[in-house]
């Protein structure tokens, strides 16, 4: 009998690690909260939030579920690991108090400040006036965070003192993120190359994932506002092994032994957003799950079966556990919205998607059914993947296959993965 899987979630990343633990020889049923018209395809979907822990503890029971997966940081945050632990539930991600790193900036740099953990020079601020003389004294260009979650947005980088003000006022006074403008963090603006660097912890051991690079910008040429991440592509050519040496060395395993000194063991994926610098690699921030899209460009290059690897993370074996990756290349493609980041429109009709090569994956992120119909239902409504020999293959090969598919408004960036068709 095959173990029974419950994926948390609703986006793109969660149809890939659906899709992923598809594939694994050790899956039985796999089910989905509340998934989207993608994963329904390949799993059982219910209408409960992630949030919802009465109800998902109750789909756990009824459907003898054994192990779940949590996908976005939110039920994360709010400790949906610590109730299934409590019961004796089988269940991936980090504990709340653990979720932090993600959850507060405002510990999170105090911890690499305590543990010499390379990151920007900062200050954080409660009062809004003693925030008003830090920016004062540091001048421009620099960085204002709200401490708390966001959605992505509540970071701006100021390349002047006028525009951070105006940050701190949004942040602060207009509370425009809500509680987690309560505090603020203002750092240096560090210059360099990004990096997302992906590892398994399962509270002592930290195993290497593979990196990759996301496109935050909504327009080509790494233009206009800031969105949720219009793709993503898989290896950097820039992140060499003896950089990943120093990530290792210098910021992943120190931050692990960091959490288990402060009494908050590690477990789950760890993510960790990079500033390659002149002075070497810093911390931009990190998060306590699999990135959106990287997730989408990252998983159909594991070759280990990932429902195993799963496993050692909640069992604490991954020092027992090799993880692989195949030696080759993949781009993720988001295709969004009209409005998109902005207000955008919902219930366009989705064709195309049946037209598509055997070979490219299709996520589902914003969609739904209406009637026999695929329309949409979100900001970022599918990611589109390929892969390749190389970064140059993958990226030919999904733009080849984008033309096909459609809907209203339908817009999409035609340069992903170009900063690596640029060494």
């Amino acid at each position: 009998m095959g173990k029974n899987v419950l994926v948390i979630g609703q986006g793109a990343r969660e149809h890939a690690m659906v899709w992923k633990l598809s594939q694994s020889p050790g899956i039985g049923r796999i089910f989905a909260a509340p998934g989207n018209a993608g994963i329904a395809e390949i799993a059982d979907c219910f209408d409960v939030k992630g949030s919802d822990t009465r109800q998902l503890l109750d789909l756990i029971e009824r459907k003898k579920i054994d192990l779940t997966v949590v996908g976005p940081e939110v039920p994360l945050m709010e400790g949906v690991v610590d109730e299934f632990e409590a019961r004796g539930l089988r269940i991936f991600g980090p504990r709340q108090n653990a979720a932090i790193l993600e959850g507060s900036k405002v510990f999170t740099k105090n911890l690499f400040k305590k543990y010499g953990i390379p990151s920007a020079e900062f200050g954080s601020f409660s009062d809004i006036n003693e925030a008003r003389e830090y920016l004062r004294e540091k001048g421009a260009p620099i960085v204002v965070k709200a401490d708390g979650l966001a959605a992505g947005k509540g970071v701006v980088v100021a390349m002047d003192e006028k525009t951070a003000s105006a940050a701190l006022d949004m942040i602060m006074l207009d509370q425009a993120f809500g509680t987690a403008g309560h505090e603020v963090v203002i750092e240096e603006c560090l210059q360099g190359v990004e990096v997302s660097v992906f590892a398994l912890c399962d509270g002592k051991t930290v195993s290497y994932m593979v990196a990759a690079q996301d496109h935050k910008r909504v327009f080509d040429g790494d233009q206009g506002p800031n969105t949720g991440g219009m793709g993503a592509y898989s290896p950097p050519p820039f992140y060499t092994p003896d950089l990943h040496q120093r990530v290792m060395n210098e910021v992943l395993e120190p931050v692990v032994k960091a959490m288990a000194a402060e009494g908050r063991p590690y477990k789950g994926v760890l993510y960790a957003g990079l500033m390659l610098t002149a002075d070497g690699p810093k911390v931009l921030e990190f998060n306590v799950r699999l990135g959106d899209p990287e997730a989408q460009a990252i998983l159909p290059l594991m070759e280990t079966d990932y429902l195993t690897v799963l496993e050692a993370v909640i069992d604490g074996t991954l020092d027992q556990t090799p993880i692989s990756f195949f030696h080759r290349a993949s781009v993720c493609v988001v295709l969004a919205s009209a409005g998109y980041p902005g207000k955008y429109a919902t219930g366009r009709v989705i064709t195309g998607l049946g037209d598509v090569s055997p070979d490219t994956m299709i996520f589902h992120a914003g969609t739904r059914r209406q009637g026999t119909q695929l329309v949409t239902d979100g900001g970022r409504v599918l990611s589109v993947v390929s892969t390749g020999d190389t970064v140059a293959q993958a990226i030919d090969r999904v733009y080849s296959e984008i033309p096909g598919i459609h809907f209203e408004g339908m817009h999409y960036r035609k340069d992903i993965g170009f900063h690596a068709l640029k060494l």
